[in-house]
């Protein structure tokens, strides 16, 4: 199988040409650089075709072209000389440097550091005339300083390499950031919009049912006056929340987040729609995003009970004890004989979310015969409860 050398570049290709003309007519115009050596004339020209011949591999092959290179300048030496050889030369070491192995970049100027320092000493001492220096000066030359230089360029183009690839990196960390961002808005408009609008929907939706199946003029009149309340309460919501949204001057100002002050208008709110609820609260001072929670947890367990529930008496308490507020509604669990709203369980996976991004625990599930949510929300300052309270609407079971 023959080996195949790669490409050279046209860079290099242009490198060669040039070198091998500008020698060849350096020769022919009888200019050396060694006029008193022992090999003739022509002999100049054999390192000179071969150096030409390197330089086409001082990108794809340069610590071998530097080897070759290294020993045709050695047989420079030992013919007329020519001045453009010893110049291709110094460009193989600076291609070494620069397109070498990383090893290779960082040996070759010391290696050629120690080489210059030892030709200066040993011709100093051997010749003891300050000419000597000149040896050592123009061995720096063709060996280190090609080589330092080509180390230089090398540490500044991987510094650069280096910082477009961090650029690169923060700006995907910055896009995943965005998109987590945009993912978690998302998620927390979802859950405002679904506990906003959802127990009004329910309402109507149960309430529109009623009317529908009795026919009876006083319950459908007090049908229809539930569905047109919830439905102007319903429609309010959703345009407050469609301005917020199209809002993108952010002239407007933002809502103000229910707090547990509110409970007792939703309890009240619940009631009118026909559910039998008890409030139990005793708690002391919240931080506003547990009081969100426990507000909305509250607001979507009384729509589910109003979709779902048997008649029978809703329990809702409050309890903040050992750091944390635990949130609990029971309902009655069983089949229910009268109209009932669709549900499509993402009131459970948002009360679970708003429990979760607080460090909470929560749970749904039936307990025998009631069914009960039950969130644990940790506060982050425990302070002395200072309310409690009992709310109470009538003795039916």
């Amino acid at each position: 199988m023959a080996l195949r050398l790669p490409r050279p570049h046209r860079f290099d290709v242009c490198v060669a040409v040039t070198g091998l003309l500008c020698g060849v007519l350096v020769w022919a115009l009888g200019l050396y650089s060694n006029p008193g050596r022992a090999l003739p004339g022509a002999w100049v020209l054999a390192p000179l075709a071969v150096m030409s011949v390197l330089e086409l591999m001082r990108r794809t092959r340069p610590q071998l072209a530097l080897s070759i290179g290294t020993v045709m300048l050695i047989a420079d030496q030992f013919t007329r000389g020519n001045i453009v050889t010893v110049t291709m030369y110094t460009d193989l070491m600076y291609a070494a440097a620069l397109y070498g192995s990383p090893s290779a970049a960082r040996r070759l100027p010391v290696t050629t550091g120690l080489v210059t320092v030892t030709v200066t000493i040993g011709f100093v001492a051997w010749w003891r005339v300050p000419e000597a220096l000149l040896i050592g000066f123009v061995t720096g030359v063709v060996s280190f300083a090609p080589a330092a230089t080509g180390a230089l360029v090398r540490s500044h183009r991987d510094a650069a390499e280096t910082a477009r690839l961090r650029a690169e990196q923060t700006a995907l960390l910055a896009e995943m950031d965005r998109s987590q961002a945009v993912v978690a808005e998302r998620s927390r408009m979802a859950r405002e919009l679904h506990d906003m609008v959802a127990g009004h929907l329910s309402a109507i939706a149960i309430h529109s049912t009623a009317a529908l199946s009795l026919d009876d003029p006083v319950t459908s009149r007090d049908a229809l006056g539930v569905i047109r309340e919830n439905s102007v309460e319903g429609l309010a919501e959703m345009r407050r929340l469609i301005g917020i949204l199209r809002d993108s001057s952010g002239d407007l100002e933002p809502a103000a987040a229910p707090t547990l002050d509110g409970l007792g208008s939703l309890v009240d709110g619940a009631r009118a729609n026909g559910l039998d609820v008890a409030l139990n609260t005793a708690y002391g001072p919240l931080p506003t995003p547990v009081e969100l929670a426990a507000y909305r947890i509250v607001q979507e367990s009384l729509t589910n009970a109003l979709k779902h529930a048997c008649p029978g008496r809703v329990t809702v308490a409050l309890a903040q004890l050992d750091g944390s507020l635990t949130v609990a509604v029971t309902s009655p669990y069983g089949d229910r004989d009268g109209p009932r709203a669709p549900g499509s369980g993402a009131g459970l996976v948002g009360m679970r979310e708003r429990t979760e991004l607080l460090g909470g625990t929560f749970e749904a599930g039936p307990e025998g015969p009631l069914w009960t949510v039950r969130a644990t929300l940790p506060v982050t300052e425990v302070t002395e409860v200072t309310e409690v309270t009992e709310v109470t609407e009538g003795d039916s079971a």
